[in-house]
C-alpha cells in the first residue's frame, strides 16, 4: 500500500552515468520512491565535482556519490566545509584500471612492463593517468596499483581529474595514457579497441565501499521522513539489482538516453559472470566477489568498518585536515537500520 507522502517538495537526487547508479534509477523506474511516499526528481550530472558543488550549495538534496566525497565535504577539502553523511552504501567496488591500446602496442601488458616503459621515457615525457575525483577510491586504487609495481604516482606519472564519461574520449585522443574509473567506461574503451584493463577494484581491494547516498546532515535532520523513505527505496532497489534474474531488466532500463545512453552489450560486460579485459583476455568474476555488488553480506550498511576503509584510503597533503572527524557522524548505521524498518513493514 502506498504510504502518505512525508513532504510535498521534491527531493532533487543527482547521479553520474555509471553502472552503479542502477539502484537509484531502478528505485525511480520501479516506483519504489513513490511507494515509500517520497517525491524524487533525478538529475543526470557530468561528474563528481559538479555533484559535490550542487550538494554544498543546495542545488541537489541528495546524490549518488563516491564514499570519500562525504568525508571530503565534511572536512572542507577543495570546497567549503559542510557536514554531510550517508545512510546507505549503494554498492561495493565496480571500478577498473584501463591502459591505452598505444601502450599495448609498445609492449605494455601489466604493471611491470608499464614501469619499463616509464623508465624509457624518463627525462623525455611523462604518462598521464585519469581519476574521477581527488578524494575517492579511484585515486587510492590507482596509486596503490602503481606503487605495487615500483611506480611512484607522485613523481613518475601525472594524475589528472576527468569526469567519468570523458575518460574514453581523452584516452582515444592521447590526452590520457590510462585511468581508473567505474564501469561501463572501461568496457567502452575495450569495445572501441582503444584500451585494455589491467586490474579491477574487486581484485585490488575486495568488498571496498564505492558509492553511497550523500546528503547534508541538515537535510537528514530537517527532512528525516523523506530521507528514510529514500534509503528504504534504494535498499529495496539494491536487492533487486543484485539478483541475476533481474540484471537484464536493469541493464535495459539504465541503458536508455536519459541515463547511460549506451548499448546493453557494453553494460553486460561487467554485469554478468564474465569480464572482458581486452586483447582476448576474458575472466569469470569470482563467486561472491562479482564486479558489482549491490546487496549481499551487509554490503549496504554504512558501518564503522566501511568508514575506516574510506578514511584510511583518503590521500591528502595535510592529514591534519581529517583530524576531529567522527566516522559515526558521517557513516550512519543507525539511520540505515531505522530505514530498514520501513522495508520490513512494507
Amino acid at each position: 500500500m502506498k504510504k502518505k507522502s512525508p513532504g510535498s517538495k521534491p527531493v532533487r537526487l543527482g547521479f553520474v552515468p555509471l553502472n552503479d547508479c542502477a539502484p537509484i534509477v531502478m528505485a525511480h523506474e520501479l516506483g519504489l520512491f513513490a511507494r515509500y511516499g517520497v517525491k524524487v526528481e533525478l538529475s543526470r550530472e557530468v561528474g563528481w565535482a559538479t555533484v559535490r558543488d550542487k550538494i554544498v550549495y543546495g542545488e541537489l538534496e541528495a546524490a549518488h556519490a563516491p564514499a570519500g566525497m562525504v568525508v571530503a565535504a565534511s572536512a572542507g577539502l577543495d570546497s567549503i566545509k559542510v557536514d554531510c553523511l550517508t545512510g546507505i552504501v549503494i554498492n561495493l567496488h565496480g571500478n577498473a584500471i584501463t591502459l591505452s591500446q598505444r601502450l599495448w602496442e609498445k609492449g605494455v601488458r601489466d604493471g611491470e612492463s608499464l614501469r619499463w616503459e616509464i623508465e624509457k621515457l624518463r627525462g623525455k615525457s611523462q604518462l598521464t593517468f585519469g581519476i574521477v575525483f581527488p578524494f575517492s577510491s579511484h585515486k587510492f586504487l590507482l596509486h596503490s596499483w602503481l606503487r605495487s609495481h615500483g611506480i611512484d604516482p607522485n613523481r613518475d606519472v601525472r594524475i589528472a581529474v576527468v569526469p567519468p564519461p570523458q575518460m574514453v574520449g581523452n584516452l582515444k585522443a592521447g590526452h590520457l595514457d590510462g585511468y581508473c574509473v567505474g564501469e561501463p567506461w572501461n568496457s567502452v574503451a575495450v569495445r572501441a579497441k582503444v584500451g585494455f584493463v589491467v586490474a579491477t577494484s574487486s581484485q585490488l581491494s575486495p568488498r571496498h565501499p564505492e558509492k553511497v547516498l550523500m546528503v547534508k546532515s541538515e537535510f537528514a535532520e530537517k527532512r528525516e521522513a523523506e530521507h528514510l523513505a529514500m534509503i528504504a527505496a534504494i535498499a529495496e532497489a539494491c536487492d533487486f539489482c543484485e539478483q541475476p534474474e533481474n540484471r537484464e531488466q536493469m541493464m535495459k532500463t539504465i541503458s536508455v538516453k536519459k541515463y547511460l545512453n549506451l548499448p546493453i552489450a557494453t553494460l553486460r560486460m561487467s554485469m554478468r559472470g564474465e569480464f572482458e579485459f581486452g586483447n582476448g583476455r576474458v575472466e569469470k568474476n569470482p563467486e561472491g566477489a562479482g564486479f558489482h555488488i549491490f546487496s549481499n553480506g551487509n554490503s549496504n550498511v554504512p558501518s564503522r568498518k566501511m568508514a575506516r576503509w574510506v578514511l584510511e584510503s583518503m590521500q591528502v597533503q595535510d592529514p591534519k585536515m581529517l583530524r576531529g572527524l567522527k566516522p559515526e557522524k558521517m557513516f550512519r548505521e543507525d539511520i540505515y537500520l531505522e530505514a530498514c524498518q520501513l522495508v520490513t513493514a512494507s
